[in-house]
């Protein structure tokens, strides 16, 4: 089945990018117009406005921006995808919005040491569970900070369209919620203490995976 999950990956870099601007419309799809309540699950473990800033990494067509603005925090967005970058900035300068945009690599993050009261990322890929870039996050964290990451939601409703999209989930490798507490050892491996929390929507449960630097 190598040749499905070389598919899979090429669907999912190709939505990253070069079809990036059909990205908002599938996210509300697969979602059920839930995706925006996903995101802001994380919300709810987000430091006090006035307490610094905050990163978020793979800032994709830049919907959190809008939100973290909207909130009253200093954000700075990150991705590694141009045509995400383009997508966002136009978004937040139709809000009237001066986002700050940085593009690059997660695993080389060009910030100083101690910078961010917190880091968020909502729904990324596998990258954000590698170890470099649990390094480098854990490098640009301040002692106080944590980071957040929303890895997915479980529908709870019941019917048709439900199961056919969880099916869709599954078979795209996008259901992992049953191996997160697998991977709590390379979190501690990177100096963080690692606590898995769940927030609702309507008809879903969503994961929310909250790291502090260990004092």
């Amino acid at each position: 089945m190598n040749w499905w999950w070389r598919l899979v990956s090429f669907g999912f870099r190709l939505l990253y990018n070069e079809m990036a601007f059909t990205y908002d419309f599938v996210s509300q799809v697969v979602s059920l117009g839930q995706w925006r309540c996903w995101q802001r699950s994380s919300f709810e473990y987000l430091p006090d406005p006035q307490n610094g800033t905050i990163l978020e990494l793979a800032h994709g067509t830049g919907n959190l921006q809008l939100d973290l603005h909207e909130h009253g925090y200093k954000s700075i967005a990150f991705d590694l995808s141009p045509h995400m970058g383009r997508i966002a900035q136009a978004k937040l300068k139709r809000h009237q919005i001066e986002g700050e945009f940085v593009r690059g690599d997660a695993q080389q993050l060009p910030f100083a040491d101690s910078h961010f009261q917190a880091v968020v990322c909502t729904f990324p890929t596998s990258f954000i569970f590698m170890k470099e870039t649990l390094d480098e996050i854990h490098r640009i964290l301040k002692p106080t900070g944590n980071l957040i990451i929303v890895p997915g939601a479980v529908f709870t409703g019941s019917g048709v369209i439900r199961e056919f999209l969880e099916w869709l989930y599954r078979i795209t490798g996008q259901r992992n919620d049953e191996s997160l507490p697998k991977i709590i050892p390379i979190f501690e491996s990177s100096g963080f203490s690692v606590e898995l929390k769940q927030e609702s929507c309507k008809n879903s449960r969503v994961i929310v995976i909250v790291a502090t630097p260990k004092r």
